[in-house]
């Protein structure tokens, strides 16, 4: 039996649930002999264990087996009775004060809210728009020059050259030994032999870097090096140090041509220049129009969350808290990181989960009053055009449709595209040309 249902505030409520002690007994009764057909002990034959045996040993367990059936069944029951849609899980207390031959418990709860989305005509968003430019594909040829870079000792004659003058400059690959100290004394991580970077890259502090230009092999140079405040190194964070460096190897950087053995590299079978740069362009094209998507993604999303209504229920922040927080975890473990003994406070992702739990509220209520679902066609296009970029695309199409998980992530990003392409075709919208550059530095996020 269930009390009528109490409302606690605007999304919490209660109900309090009782059943006669005598029915939770009977079921206990009746599923020890259940248990008593299979049970064991030392001395008898299986089955033959005494029904006192059998309760002494599973007794306390099959209890709360029963309990926990009853309260949930109850509880289901009055929630449907009530047409109550229930947003998490109940928070389920026993009371200490019941009738006599009863067991009572309060079951607290809250329920979804009602979404109350404004005039979507009047909305403002900025979109943003971006081209990709010859300039652009020069770059990116320039990027991958440099991530096939080889290095070779300079001022000794190669078939590339000799790299100019033996002395350290800009761009070089230098290998040093160094060794610091404050006050006269060496400190941790002060020193090190055969220590290799490349000048310009920014891997050492200014200071370091100044002081190693211009060096020739076999040279040492001692120099004043004043640590910043906010040094990752506590124990010398705001100090200065005097650091003695001697140069040990000196090489000079070899960028590969562009030629037509640098596009077979970039696997254009016959070298051909200009398909290398098309074959650039059109995965320039692909990763500019995905962040143009998610830039205009979230500017929806924004908007809809200024424009809606709602409470949010607490229930459901805290779960995706806990989510997030465990996500974190698995994901900086699966880096290599050791996290078995650091906190993750779901606290510090409430925030992340309050906006997640908003806007997943939202979106349910305009996907539900709009008949916006994802249908198969689009699911199916969605994975054919992810299958692009891929060596075989029937492997791609057959990774998603073998997996209803990995086919609900396609179904949920196909509904929020069908919301925001909704959501743009009501609202007052202006395009903003925004540079290449800016696009790709951007943290939009899908």
């Amino acid at each position: 039996m269930a009390t009528a249902v109490e409302t606690l505030g605007k999304l919490e409520r209660r109900i309090t649930i009782s059943f006669p002690l005598t029915d939770v007994r009977t079921e206990v009764e009746k599923r020890l002999k259940v248990q008593a057909r299979t049970a064991k002990a030392p001395g008898f034959r299986p089955g033959k264990v005494p029904l006192k045996m059998v309760a002494a040993q599973y007794g306390y367990q099959i209890e709360s087996e029963v309990l926990n059936d009853k309260v949930g069944r109850a509880f289901n029951d009055a929630a449907n009775e009530n047409n109550l849609r229930v947003a998490g899980f109940p928070n389920i207390v026993a009371k200490e004060e019941a009738a006599e031959g009863e067991l009572a418990f309060d079951a607290t709860f809250e329920v979804y809210p009602e979404v109350a989305i404004g005039d979507l005509t009047a909305v403002e968003i900025e979109a943003v728009q971006a081209d990709v430019s010859e300039a652009e594909i020069d770059k990116t040829i320039d990027i991958l020059r440099k991530q096939r870079v080889h290095f070779h000792t300079k001022g000794e004659a190669g078939e590339h050259g000799d790299g100019g003058e033996p002395v350290a400059a800009s761009g070089d690959r230098v290998t040093v030994d160094f060794v610091g100290a404050i006050d006269g004394v060496e400190f941790p991580g002060g020193k090190a032999e055969g220590y290799a970077f490349v000048l310009g890259e920014g891997r050492m502090l200014p200071e370091f870097e100044a002081a190693t230009l211009g060096l020739k092999v076999g040279e040492a140079k001692t120099f004043p090096l004043s640590f910043p405040e906010d040094y990752h190194g506590k124990d010398v964070a705001g100090k200065t140090a005097s650091f003695t460096i001697t140069l040990q190897k000196l090489e000079w950087a070899h960028l590969p041509e562009v030629d037509a053995e640098f596009a077979k590299s970039l696997g254009v079978a016959d070298g051909d220049l200009a398909k290398m740069r098309e074959d650039i362009k059109v995965n320039l094209q692909r990763e500019v129009a995905g962040r143009v998507k998610a830039r205009n993604k979230e500017a929806v999303m924004d908007a809809l969350i200024k424009v809606a209504e709602l409470e949010v229920p607490k229930t459901l922040i805290g779960q995706d808290s806990e989510r997030l927080a465990e996500m974190t975890r698995q994901d900086m473990a699966q880096r290599g990181m050791n996290v078995k003994d650091v906190p993750f406070p779901a606290e510090l992702f409430a925030e992340k989960a309050e906006r997640r739990v908003r806007l997943g509220l939202i979106l349910s209520q305009l996907v539900g009053d709009n008949n916006l679902q994802a249908t198969p066609e689009q699911v199916k296009a969605q994975i054919e055009d992810f299958a692009q970029s891929y060596e075989d695309p029937r492997e791609v199409l057959k990774y998603y449709y073998s997996d209803r998980r990995r086919l609900g992530e396609i179904e949920a990003l196909v509904l929020e595209e069908n919301v925001v392409t909704y959501v743009l075709g009501l609202s007052k919208v202006t395009t903003k040309a925004v540079a290449f550059d800016e696009l790709m530095g951007s943290n939009a996020q899908a």
